[in-house]
């Protein structure tokens, strides 16, 4: 799993360089797509499914095939080099609002990268929803 928070750059290149925690992970490859006002950085199987989740969906009536289009086509495939730098095409960039310092985070089982500003914007709530969770009895320590 993903988990943590660290302040990045995208450099000049319009590439980003991977926190040394998600390398591993995401060394032979993963797909970047633009959801919720970021960037997720899903590994291949997680991609997959979304995608299958996405087909099934679409079969059932529930979203167009328009939405799988856009999931597609918008996607970008990716292998971080050596140094685990990733491109972040300059589509995507502008789809999460991305300009040189971006917050990237874990999200469990894909990684999200943040404008500075709407991270900022969503991360109260995201700690008051947990509180919240926790207090229901859904939270750590349950099961």
């Amino acid at each position: 799993m993903f988990v943590g928070s660290h302040q990045h750059t995208i450099d000049g290149n319009g590439r980003l360089i991977l926190p040394a925690d998600f390398r591993a992970r995401l060394a032979d490859g993963a797909f970047v797509t633009p959801i919720d006002n970021c960037l997720a950085v899903l590994p291949p199987d997680e991609f997959e499914q979304m995608a299958r989740n996405l087909e099934a969906e679409a079969g059932e009536g529930l979203v167009g095939v328009n939405a799988l289009r856009a999931f597609a086509s918008r996607a970008d495939h990716v292998v971080p080099d050596g140094q685990g730098r990733m491109r972040i095409r300059p589509h995507l960039r502008e789809a999460a609002g991305l300009d040189r310092n971006v917050i990237v985070t874990g999200a469990l089982y894909r990684v999200e990268v943040w404008d500075p500003d709407r991270w900022t914007a969503i991360a109260a709530d995201a700690a008051e929803g947990l509180v919240e969770a926790i207090a229901r009895g859904r939270g750590i320590g349950r099961n």
